[in-house]
């Protein structure tokens, strides 16, 4: 297979790259909205499906192309924390975050031409696209942060580009992560135990 990575995260690219994957990255751009109603973990999964729809409506995937993107969000007494507006709107998420415990969803989306067996040999149907979309939660307890934390936090790191305006790897996870139940990269922004595996069940299939 060869892998598209659908990001331009920093943090997602290292992170298929310590899984020893060889990949190419390309920038999606796509629309980020969603409906109102959804809740919790169904927004990331929505979210990370149309940026794979999006590549897809313009890049034509190759019979061995397994595109993969994804979306996480901060999920915290049931409301979302996505990327903050500015510098005020990141403190403000971070006062909220202080002394509790919160949500990180992540989502995984991978798209594929679909394949079907005949007489052993594998064909391509109608060059259909397969969209497989999986996500994880892990809980995140923060300790109780001063506004001198918060402040030299937002300063010297920027956490614009991050939900819920944190990067647990940062000097601000270092400080306040006190308890973390569940997979530390998903709160990264990307659940690699879940690509490991799917990847693993497509070459098993393959191999078949």
């Amino acid at each position: 297979m060869k892998i598209i990575l659908g990001s331009q995260s920093p943090r997602r690219r290292e992170l298929l790259s310590g899984l020893d994957i060889p990949h190419t990255n390309v920038s999606i751009d796509a629309d980020e909205s969603y409906p109102a109603d959804l809740q919790g973990g169904d927004i990331p999964k929505y979210i990370s499906r149309a940026k794979a729809e999006a590549y897809t409506r313009t890049h034509e995937l190759a019979a061995d192309d397994l595109l993969i993107t994804s979306d996480t969000i901060v999920w915290l007494d049931g409301q979302v924390l996505g990327k903050p507006r500015d510098e005020a709107d990141a403190r403000h998420m971070l006062r909220a975050l202080s002394g509790k415990t919160h949500q990180v969803f992540t989502a995984v989306t991978f798209a594929h031409r679909a394949h079907t067996r005949n007489h052993g040999t594998t064909q391509s149907r109608d060059n259909a696209i397969t969209f497989t979309t999986q996500v994880d939660c892990t809980n995140v307890t923060f300790d109780t942060l001063t506004d001198e934390d918060i402040n030299y936090y937002v300063s010297h790191y920027h956490p614009l580009d991050k939900a819920g305006a944190y990067g647990i790897q940062e000097w601000i996870g270092y400080i306040a992560a006190s308890r973390i139940e569940g997979s530390f990269y998903t709160v990264m922004g990307f659940p690699t135990h879940l690509v490991h595996r799917y990847l693993r069940e497509q070459t098993n299939r393959q191999q078949q």
